[in-house]
């Protein structure tokens, strides 16, 4: 980025900051999306305990996703940085759009490391878990 590219132009109140990382729907690759989760986050200034939940909260949701991906297809993950946190969506193809289930031990573990917490399905039978990480916010389980 440049000096010039840096600054918003005229009119635009606020500029959006996002990073979309695509790979194959296997667990042998989250060790990359972890590293991404912490660098973004740290850009944020997020404190090291909360990169490092991110970290785990984004895995956490890889893994309830992985369970159900269609063999052959990606994992698609997309940060948004914004001024306060960070929203984070994972998602995958799956055979028949079954969301995970929200009365787990999993559910109830990310919902404590990630903050705001939703899982949806699309027409196409691909499901995402975003995750919506603010710096400072106190986790309630």
């Amino acid at each position: 980025m440049t000096e010039e590219t840096a600054a918003p132009l005229s009119g635009a109140t606020d500029v959006r900051d996002a990073v979309t990382v695509k790979m194959p729907a296997d667990s042998a690759y989250l060790s990359v999306l972890r590293t991404a989760t912490a660098g973004l986050a740290a850009r944020l200034d997020f404190t090291l305990d909360e990169i490092e939940d991110l970290r785990i909260g984004v895995d956490e949701a890889c893994a309830m996703l992985l369970s159900q991906a269609l063999p052959g297809t990606d994992l698609t993950t997309e940060f948004e940085l914004t001024g306060d946190g960070m929203r984070i969506s994972v998602s995958v193809l799956t055979a028949d759009g079954r969301l995970p289930e929200r009365d787990t031990f999993a559910w109830t573990v990310l919902s404590a490391l990630a903050g705001e917490v939703d899982a949806t399905s699309g027409p196409d039978d691909r499901v995402s878990i975003v995750l919506h990480k603010r710096r400072g916010q106190v986790e309630s389980a």
